[in-house]
């Protein structure tokens, strides 16, 4: 089972090798050599030519997944994560709040239309007049 990915349970000056932080957020160290390479994280230093990360590092991994989790890219979230400002980053967030209704509302024309199939009176639902508009609409946006 992983630790509790909380970086403030984390000492201060305490470092971390890549396999630690990894273990910790349920990672593989490959994903953090791969945000490593598109710019997406940075180990503090090097030891012994090993990576060791600090308690900052652990807060932008759980933002690199919490931003993967509402939806954004990667570069998207390295667009979100380097914003000079607080603007910049309300501005990423907005569109991607955007984005999710966007996609909610087409995830409930989708139930929606699902729902009606299933109490379709219709033994053959491709035949039902209504399902065949609904379709259209759900499709093209327009009425057929």
């Amino acid at each position: 089972m992983k630790s509790s990915p909380d970086p403030s349970a984390v000492p201060d000056g305490a470092t971390f090798s890549i396999g630690e932080v990894a273990q910790r957020f349920g990672l593989a160290p490959h994903v953090l050599r791969h945000w490593e390479s598109v710019g997406l994280l940075t180990p503090a230093t090097r030891v012994n030519g090993r990576r060791r990360y600090h308690r900052a590092h652990l807060a932008r991994v759980a933002m690199i997944l919490r931003s993967k989790q509402i939806g954004l890219s990667l570069a998207r979230t390295g667009e979100l994560l380097d914003a000079c400002d607080g603007g910049g980053r309300r501005r990423i967030l907005e569109s991607q709040l955007d984005a999710l209704d966007a996609q909610i509302a087409r995830i409930q024309t989708s139930k929606n239309l699902i729902s009606h199939v299933l109490t379709c009176r219709y033994e053959d639902f491709t035949e039902c007049p209504r399902f065949q508009a609904e379709i259209i609409v759900a499709v093209t946006g327009a009425d057929g």
